[in-house]
């Protein structure tokens, strides 16, 4: 019978004798939390600085709508099964498509306008990576032959990435807080697409950052004014004395993709 003399069980090193950065088990610990803020502040910033990323134009809108294409398809299925909630919820989706498409068209503008010029004076489409307004702003970024930046969150239900994210800028957040630092920090323009929680809570962020004074003023445009005028009172709000009417001219309403696009070139011309 031939002996083991390897090490036994007993005789091989802890987990506290791991090197502390790789450690999984102590990276988790909530004492560790500081460390993980730093580092998913850390890693989109170093990446993004090794490709160029300097400049962006944050699109935000809802994670629920579908392409002009797929609405018409389930339309199409649904008259084929003759099911009626199931036509009523294509043919929302198919009025819904129009965002999707106007999405799309914006993001395609700005990554071809912005095709030649330098790192130092480029827009790159900054999206959350994920399905509805994020797709296609990445998708109108992609046919336009252009990267664009995708910052995802890990979510109960996993939100992966689109298809049309440059998989090279595509980063996965854990912290909300982290994720929306990273929009701001090289946003130059944001437009808000109608959608819901999520899309209120960058926008309002935004805002408020601007209000105080935290962030420089960047054009914030707010894209289908029927929608954001049904959905916000901000003429209340300045009625009442909750805001300002100078916090009123924070923001402005754009109803097609080349008055937004025109309305963030105009901003940056006069501040230039």
């Amino acid at each position: 019978m031939k002996i083991n003399f390897d090490l036994q069980s007993s005789d091989l090193p802890s987990e506290s004798f791991r090197l502390a950065f790789d450690d999984p088990s102590l990276m988790l610990r909530d004492e560790a939390r500081g460390i993980r803020l730093q580092l998913e502040s850390l890693k989109a910033d170093i990446v993004q600085a090794e490709y160029g990323i300097k400049h962006t134009v944050v699109v935000f809108g809802s994670a629920k709508f579908v392409s002009l294409e797929t609405a018409q398809n389930l339309l199409l299925q649904a008259k084929a099964l003759n099911d009626v909630q199931m036509q009523a919820q294509a043919a929302l989706a198919l009025q819904n498509a129009a965002y999707y498409e106007a999405a799309r068209e914006f993001a395609h503008r700005v990554a071809s306008a912005c095709a030649n010029r330098s790192a130092q004076d480029r827009f790159t489409i900054c999206t959350g990576g994920g399905p509805g307004i994020m797709e296609a702003a990445n998708r109108g970024a992609h046919e336009a032959g252009a990267e664009s930046v995708a910052l995802n969150i890990a979510l109960p239900n996993e939100q992966k990435p689109n298809p049309y994210v440059s998989k090279h800028l595509s980063f996965k957040f854990h912290y909300f807080a982290m994720r929306k630092m990273h929009f701001m920090l090289r946003a130059k323009a944001l437009i808000a697409f109608p959608g819901g929680f999520g899309t209120l809570d960058e926008l309002f962020e935004m805002l408020t950052l601007i209000q105080t004074h935290k962030v420089k003023g960047v054009p914030v445009l707010l894209y289908g004014r029927d929608y954001w005028q049904k959905t916000i009172n901000f003429d209340s709000m300045c009625e009442v004395g909750t805001i300002t009417p100078q916090d009123r001219e924070l923001f402005q309403y754009v109803d097609s993709p080349a008055q937004a696009w025109e309305a963030i070139q105009a901003f940056h011309t006069k501040t230039s």
